[in-house]
């Protein structure tokens, strides 16, 4: 009889053991998916609000001129906003900005995601990477979606708009694109407790 308590006791044990870690886990994501969303949220907001007022201003010219001179230092005041352990950082393998170029990990997810697309897959609203057990990574794909992100990222001919691209990025990789193709992705680094 004392076996069968032991037993019973060790199973209740490791039971109440194993929610409580399960429970501390499903608090953990659900804290990196409200950061992750908050992170990706706010760039968006920022960076669009601007984009848009600078659109309606001057045109695809102006909106060029924001992106070059002011998009990097607005998306690292958005950083600052966000809760301490939060950064927040766009991305893509087709990079216009050197500073938009991902980390070797970031690059093979990006890559995942762009092959899923182009198998047809409809791509997830986000993933979420576990870097180890107190960092995370939440990625919100960037979709074309709009007309006018092709002035300045689709098939541009020659012209005014072309020769500003080549004179403030050399190295410019995003081109080409079409309505609905992936442009990268919005990456929320998370550092938990």
């Amino acid at each position: 009889m004392k076996i069968l308590h032991s037993i019973a006791l060790i199973s209740i044990t490791t039971s109440l053991l194993l929610a409580t870690s399960q429970t501390q886990e499903e608090a953990q994501m659900q804290e990196v998916l409200k950061l992750g969303k908050q992170g990706s949220s706010l760039l968006g907001k920022t960076l669009g609000k601007n984009m848009k007022a600078h659109m309606k201003k001057g045109g695809p010219m102006d909106a060029l001129n924001f992106c070059s001179t002011e998009a990097f230092d607005l998306t690292e005041g958005t950083s600052k906003k966000l809760p301490s352990g939060v950064k927040v950082k766009r991305i893509s393998t087709n990079n216009r900005s050197v500073v938009n170029a991902p980390l070797e990990n970031e690059g093979v997810i990006l890559e995942s995601l762009e092959k899923l697309q182009k198998s047809g897959v409809i791509l997830p609203e986000y993933v979420v990477e576990k870097v180890n057990d107190k960092t995370f990574k939440y990625y919100k794909p960037i979709m074309i979606d709009n007309a006018v992100c092709l002035k300045c990222h689709g098939d541009l001919q020659e012209g005014a708009m072309k020769k500003a691209i080549q004179e403030r990025y050399p190295d410019d990789k995003a081109l080409g694109y079409k309505m609905n193709d992936l442009r990268g992705a919005v990456v929320v680094t998370i550092e938990t407790k």
